[in-house]
Protein backbone atom coordinates (compact mmCIF):
# COMPACT_ATOMS: atom_id res chain seq x y z
CA UNK A 1 0.00 0.00 0.00
CA UNK A 2 1.27 3.55 -0.84
CA UNK A 3 0.37 6.97 0.49
CA UNK A 4 -2.00 7.50 -2.65
CA UNK A 5 -4.12 4.91 -0.72
CA UNK A 6 -4.64 6.22 2.03
CA UNK A 7 -7.19 8.43 4.25
CA UNK A 8 -4.82 9.14 7.26
CA UNK A 9 -2.30 12.17 7.63
CA UNK A 10 0.80 11.45 7.39
CA UNK A 11 3.98 13.65 9.11
CA UNK A 12 7.52 13.00 8.34
CA UNK A 13 9.80 14.68 11.18
CA UNK A 14 13.35 15.70 10.18
CA UNK A 15 14.34 14.74 14.10
CA UNK A 16 13.73 16.33 17.56
CA UNK A 17 10.03 15.17 17.90
CA UNK A 18 8.33 16.24 20.93
CA UNK A 19 9.85 19.79 21.76
CA UNK A 20 7.89 23.20 22.24
CA UNK A 21 8.13 23.62 18.24
CA UNK A 22 6.52 20.51 17.44
CA UNK A 23 3.52 21.09 19.84
CA UNK A 24 1.20 22.86 17.00
CA UNK A 25 1.23 20.57 14.39
CA UNK A 26 1.24 17.19 16.88
CA UNK A 27 -1.95 19.03 18.46
CA UNK A 28 -3.87 19.39 15.27
CA UNK A 29 -2.88 15.63 13.93
CA UNK A 30 -4.37 14.74 17.38
CA UNK A 31 -7.37 16.93 16.84
CA UNK A 32 -8.00 16.20 13.28
CA UNK A 33 -7.85 12.02 13.79
CA UNK A 34 -9.97 12.53 16.63
CA UNK A 35 -7.28 10.49 18.80
CA UNK A 36 -7.35 10.52 22.65
CA UNK A 37 -4.58 8.15 22.98
CA UNK A 38 -1.38 7.96 20.99
CA UNK A 39 0.81 4.23 20.06
CA UNK A 40 4.42 5.08 20.40
CA UNK A 41 6.54 3.01 18.44
CA UNK A 42 10.17 2.56 20.33
CA UNK A 43 11.45 0.45 18.11
CA UNK A 44 14.97 2.54 16.50
CA UNK A 45 15.75 3.10 20.05
CA UNK A 46 15.69 -0.06 21.55
CA UNK A 47 19.92 0.14 22.19
CA UNK A 48 19.49 3.74 23.86
CA UNK A 49 16.89 3.22 26.66
CA UNK A 50 13.67 2.88 24.91
CA UNK A 51 11.76 3.47 28.39
CA UNK A 52 13.18 7.34 28.01
CA UNK A 53 11.69 7.41 24.55
CA UNK A 54 8.24 6.32 26.21
CA UNK A 55 8.45 8.54 28.98
CA UNK A 56 8.95 11.64 27.16
CA UNK A 57 6.31 11.02 25.00
CA UNK A 58 4.04 9.97 28.00
CA UNK A 59 5.11 13.96 29.60
CA UNK A 60 4.47 15.62 25.83
CA UNK A 61 1.69 13.85 24.95
CA UNK A 62 -0.19 14.28 28.48
CA UNK A 63 0.42 17.52 28.33
CA UNK A 64 -1.96 18.04 24.94
CA UNK A 65 -4.45 16.13 26.74
CA UNK A 66 -3.35 12.34 25.54
CA UNK A 67 -2.54 8.99 26.82
CA UNK A 68 0.26 6.78 25.84
CA UNK A 69 0.22 3.24 24.49
CA UNK A 70 3.58 2.45 23.93
CA UNK A 71 4.58 -0.74 22.19
CA UNK A 72 7.24 -2.67 23.84
CA UNK A 73 8.40 -3.91 20.24
CA UNK A 74 12.80 -4.18 20.38
CA UNK A 75 13.23 -6.35 18.03
CA UNK A 76 11.44 -8.66 14.80
CA UNK A 77 9.87 -11.42 17.01
CA UNK A 78 8.27 -8.51 18.74
CA UNK A 79 6.62 -6.91 15.62
CA UNK A 80 4.72 -10.57 14.87
CA UNK A 81 3.63 -10.71 18.52
CA UNK A 82 -0.46 -10.98 18.16
CA UNK A 83 -0.70 -9.74 21.90
CA UNK A 84 1.28 -6.41 20.80
CA UNK A 85 -0.16 -6.06 17.59
CA UNK A 86 -3.62 -6.32 18.55
CA UNK A 87 -5.88 -2.84 18.10
CA UNK A 88 -2.88 -1.19 16.29
CA UNK A 89 -5.25 -1.32 12.91
CA UNK A 90 -7.73 0.66 15.37
CA UNK A 91 -5.88 3.42 15.90
CA UNK A 92 -6.01 7.10 15.44
CA UNK A 93 -2.40 8.55 15.97
CA UNK A 94 0.35 5.94 15.47
CA UNK A 95 4.17 7.40 16.34
CA UNK A 96 7.56 5.85 15.74
CA UNK A 97 9.89 7.31 17.39
CA UNK A 98 13.70 7.80 15.99
CA UNK A 99 16.99 6.06 16.46
CA UNK A 100 18.23 3.30 14.76
CA UNK A 101 16.87 3.15 10.90
CA UNK A 102 18.36 0.13 10.25
CA UNK A 103 17.13 -1.75 13.30
CA UNK A 104 13.83 -0.15 13.04
CA UNK A 105 13.29 -1.53 9.45
CA UNK A 106 14.43 -5.24 10.27
CA UNK A 107 12.36 -5.23 12.87
CA UNK A 108 9.07 -3.73 10.96
CA UNK A 109 9.58 -5.04 6.89
CA UNK A 110 6.56 -7.17 5.74
CA UNK A 111 5.51 -7.81 9.65
CA UNK A 112 2.15 -7.80 11.20
CA UNK A 113 2.63 -4.73 13.01
CA UNK A 114 3.88 -2.41 10.06
CA UNK A 115 0.77 -4.18 8.51
CA UNK A 116 -1.35 -2.91 11.40
CA UNK A 117 0.27 0.72 10.69
CA UNK A 118 -0.62 0.90 7.87
CA UNK A 119 -4.24 -0.35 7.69
CA UNK A 120 -4.40 2.24 10.43
CA UNK A 121 -3.06 4.87 7.98
CA UNK A 122 -5.34 3.84 5.28
CA UNK A 123 -8.99 3.75 7.34
CA UNK A 124 -8.06 7.78 8.48
CA UNK A 125 -4.91 7.30 11.45
CA UNK A 126 -2.73 10.17 11.15
CA UNK A 127 1.19 8.25 11.47
CA UNK A 128 4.11 10.38 12.33
CA UNK A 129 7.75 8.96 11.86
CA UNK A 130 10.57 10.96 13.04
CA UNK A 131 14.11 10.84 11.99
CA UNK A 132 15.15 7.73 11.58
CA UNK A 133 11.27 6.47 11.24
CA UNK A 134 10.83 9.05 8.83
CA UNK A 135 13.59 7.73 6.29
CA UNK A 136 12.49 4.13 6.61
CA UNK A 137 9.16 4.15 5.67
CA UNK A 138 9.93 6.12 2.37
CA UNK A 139 11.70 4.30 -0.30
CA UNK A 140 14.21 4.75 -1.33
CA UNK A 141 15.88 5.48 2.00
CA UNK A 142 18.89 7.14 2.79
CA UNK A 143 21.73 5.08 4.50
CA UNK A 144 22.88 6.43 7.28
CA UNK A 145 25.97 4.31 6.86
CA UNK A 146 27.40 6.80 4.43
CA UNK A 147 24.17 8.64 2.70
CA UNK A 148 23.89 6.06 -0.05
CA UNK A 149 20.60 4.72 -0.42
CA UNK A 150 18.87 1.28 0.14
CA UNK A 151 15.54 -0.13 0.53
CA UNK A 152 12.75 1.21 2.47
CA UNK A 153 8.97 0.73 3.73
CA UNK A 154 7.97 2.08 0.47
CA UNK A 155 4.70 4.32 2.25
CA UNK A 156 5.71 7.02 -0.25
CA UNK A 157 7.32 5.48 -2.87
CA UNK A 158 9.94 7.58 -4.70
CA UNK A 159 10.44 10.29 -2.07
CA UNK A 160 13.90 9.75 -0.07
CA UNK A 161 14.13 11.51 3.29
CA UNK A 162 17.44 13.14 4.64
CA UNK A 163 16.31 14.15 8.43
CA UNK A 164 18.64 16.35 10.54
CA UNK A 165 18.70 18.41 7.45
CA UNK A 166 19.94 21.37 9.24
CA UNK A 167 22.64 20.17 10.95
CA UNK A 168 23.86 16.95 9.20
CA UNK A 169 27.61 16.79 7.78
CA UNK A 170 27.86 18.08 4.75
CA UNK A 171 29.86 14.98 2.80
CA UNK A 172 26.80 13.08 4.10
CA UNK A 173 24.16 15.27 2.39
CA UNK A 174 26.45 16.28 -0.84
CA UNK A 175 26.37 12.31 -1.21
CA UNK A 176 22.71 11.54 -1.31
CA UNK A 177 22.53 14.26 -3.40
CA UNK A 178 24.72 12.56 -5.78
CA UNK A 179 23.89 9.61 -5.40
CA UNK A 180 20.16 10.20 -5.59
CA UNK A 181 18.10 7.79 -8.22
CA UNK A 182 16.89 9.62 -11.47
CA UNK A 183 13.47 8.01 -10.25
CA UNK A 184 13.21 9.91 -6.73
CA UNK A 185 12.99 13.21 -4.64
CA UNK A 186 15.13 14.09 -2.39
CA UNK A 187 13.91 16.02 0.54
CA UNK A 188 15.96 17.19 3.76
CA UNK A 189 13.61 18.06 7.01
CA UNK A 190 14.80 20.34 9.84
CA UNK A 191 14.61 18.86 13.33
CA UNK A 192 11.34 20.16 14.84
CA UNK A 193 10.05 19.86 11.82
CA UNK A 194 7.84 18.74 9.66
CA UNK A 195 6.75 17.33 5.91
CA UNK A 196 3.00 16.93 6.32
CA UNK A 197 1.05 14.73 3.74
CA UNK A 198 -2.96 15.89 4.26
CA UNK A 199 -5.37 13.31 3.05
CA UNK A 200 -6.59 15.38 -0.03
CA UNK A 201 -2.87 14.18 -1.54
CA UNK A 202 -1.53 17.72 -1.04
CA UNK A 203 1.87 18.31 1.35
CA UNK A 204 2.76 21.15 3.89
CA UNK A 205 5.31 22.39 6.18
CA UNK A 206 4.83 22.92 9.80
CA UNK A 207 7.10 23.33 13.05
CA UNK A 208 10.24 25.21 13.72
CA UNK A 209 12.56 24.86 10.42
CA UNK A 210 12.41 24.43 7.10
CA UNK A 211 12.29 21.96 4.05
CA UNK A 212 14.73 21.54 1.03
CA UNK A 213 14.02 19.75 -2.01
CA UNK A 214 16.62 18.66 -4.30
CA UNK A 215 16.53 18.47 -8.52
CA UNK A 216 19.94 17.60 -9.17
CA UNK A 217 22.09 20.14 -7.83
CA UNK A 218 19.28 22.76 -7.86
CA UNK A 219 17.95 23.08 -4.28
CA UNK A 220 14.71 24.82 -3.22
CA UNK A 221 13.81 25.66 0.29
CA UNK A 222 10.40 25.45 1.59
CA UNK A 223 9.51 27.37 5.29
CA UNK A 224 6.77 26.57 7.97
CA UNK A 225 3.37 27.19 6.85
CA UNK A 226 3.68 27.12 3.14
CA UNK A 227 2.64 23.92 0.44
CA UNK A 228 4.86 22.01 -1.16
CA UNK A 229 2.91 22.12 -4.57
CA UNK A 230 6.52 20.01 -6.34
CA UNK A 231 5.16 17.16 -4.04
CA UNK A 232 2.50 14.91 -5.93
CA UNK A 233 3.34 11.53 -4.17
Amino acid sequence: MTAKQAKGTLALLGGGEWRDSCRGFDAELLARSGASQVVVLPTAAAFEHPERVVERATTYFGELGASVRALPVLRRADAEDDTVVKGVGEARFVYIADGSPLHLRSALKDSKLFEAILRAYRQGAAVAASGAGATVVCDPMVDPRGGAYTVGLGVVEGLAVFPYHGTAADHLRERSIDLLPATATLVGIDEETALIRDPDESWRVEGGGTITLYDGRKATTVKAGKKVKALTF
